[in-house]
């Protein structure tokens, strides 16, 4: 194998990166300029280079934008002990195929090694999983007679004990946002507010152009916004998904428009319930219970589907197919076996470099993406460590769960869903709420 360059002015970093690769059975030359490389990169052909960001005379970012014209499929792994996020993403942008923060850790630094040596190029065209497009949705089905029953659940309604708040960055608008949870008495149920004091049920009657008309309808893959015709709120699937499995039936949240995405997972939104405190009162939660199947697609590996049908409890089965680094993912959820908070809330949102930067330019997102996303780019992650290694399918089952709490009433039965973003899932909420008994919600 040719060797692997390196090309940092740091000597000493430079010694020690040797002395690894060399004693893990790699070839391993160093440099301290760029100049002094670019003269040799002919004859040495290298395998990979390492390549620190800040150098002196032509800096690294010139020479990655060098080796690209001229090396295209040579792998460059770009370091720097004084870059963030964006950086980082301007680099893979740039053509790199991996970044690396400095002090360098061993582990991480042969494993990136590693896969760089063995990279092929993803196609670029290869559809993945976009939380900003559109989703279109065929709903001239009829619901079959008697599909939802209304019954009373034994446990009790639930609020919170006191109020709270929590501060983040709103993940569509990129701004400072905020939201405080209060108590509310029996049946009041879940009541968004905005600082002008508008009310926004948070309710599936409430979503964004429920009322649209036509045998189909265009929900938005990207997130979950209600609103009452004259404000709204958005991105608010993360925060129903934990009141839904702790069981919190009324709170009123105080908000200026978007729920604060934080980190991209609802880990957050868990220790905020868990630090106020829940308060049972003296009202029975009703429950909705699926007693035919319910649902939308076409029922084949390829296809999106997403239905709900008679289960004795609640569980959520989701599979997703997409190009690497995703590849195929199937995760089922349910409550009565594993922990909500440990094994779906950590879970982040996640899409490709390309359709986020798509959607800035056509003004669609703010930068809260790049702080609040596993972002991928080439068949990799390139800003963050997966939680989990099928962290995506457990993010999708996170989104559903939020999105069914729309309904207003805790949900029985088993849901199953194929590819599927927010569209589907507020397609089929809205069909179980058309199937309820009169009255029931």
């Amino acid at each position: 194998m040719n060797p692997i360059c390196i090309v940092d002015d740091e000597a000493s970093i430079g010694k020690t990166i040797v002395g690894i690769l060399t004693d893990e059975g790699y070839q391993a030359r160093v440099f301290a300029d760029a100049e002094s490389f670019w003269q040799q990169v002919d004859a040495l052909k290298p395998s990979l280079v390492l390549l620190d960001v800040w150098l002196p005379g032509m800096d690294g970012m010139q020479l990655l934008k060098r080796l690209q014209e001229r090396f295209p499929q040579l792998p460059v792994i770009m370091m720097s002990g004084h870059a963030g996020i964006e950086s980082a993403v301007a680099a893979i942008k740039a053509g790199a195929y991996d970044f690396l923060e400095k002090p360098l850790h061993l582990e991480v630094l042969l494993d990136k090694v590693a896969s760089a040596i063995k990279h092929r190029p993803a196609s670029r065209g290869a559809n993945l999983p976009s939380d900003t497009r559109l989703e279109i949705v065929n709903t001239d089905l009829e619901v079959p007679a008697g599909a939802v029953e209304v019954v009373d659940s034994p446990e009790p309604q639930r609020t919170l004990r006191g109020n709270m708040v929590l501060n983040g960055i709103g993940l569509l608008s990129g701004r400072n946002t905020g939201i405080i949870l209060s108590p509310l008495g029996a049946n009041e149920g879940i009541v968004f507010q905005t600082l002008d004091g508008q009310t926004i049920r948070g309710h599936i009657t409430s979503l964004e152009d429920y009322a649209q008309a036509g045998t189909s309808k265009t929900f938005s893959a990207n997130s979950t916004t209600l609103d009452n015709g004259r404000r709204r709120v958005r991105t608010v699937e993360h925060l129903m998904a934990v009141l839904s499995m702790y069981g919190i039936t009324n709170v009123l949240i105080k908000v200026d428009e978007e729920i604060p995405n934080v980190d991209g997972s609802a880990r957050d939104f868990c220790k905020l319930i868990e630090e106020a405190g829940i308060v049972e009162q003296q009202a029975p939660t009703k429950i909705a219970v699926i007693r035919r199947k319910i649902g939308f697609g076409t029922e084949a590996q390829k296809e999106k589907h997403l239905y709900a049908e008679p289960f004795d409890g609640f569980e959520v089965t989701m599979r997703v197919d997409y190009p690497l680094p995703i590849g195929e993912q199937s995760f089922t959820f349910n409550p009565a076996r594993l922990s909500f908070a440990k094994e779906i809330a950590p879970a982040r949102s996640f899409n490709t470099f390309e359709n986020i930067e798509m959607a800035q330019k056509l003004g669609k997102v703010g930068g809260g993406y790049l702080h609040s996303h596993i972002i991928m780019y080439d068949g990799k992650v390139i800003n963050t460590e997966l939680r989990f290694p099928d962290e995506f399918v457990r993010h999708k089952i996170l989104d559903i769960i939020g999105d069914l709490y729309l309904l207003g009433l805790p949900l029985k039965g088993r849901i199953t869903a194929n590819m599927t973003s927010h569209g589907y899932n507020q397609a089929l909420v809205q069909r179980i709420y058309q199937a309820l008994p009169a009255g029931g919600s």
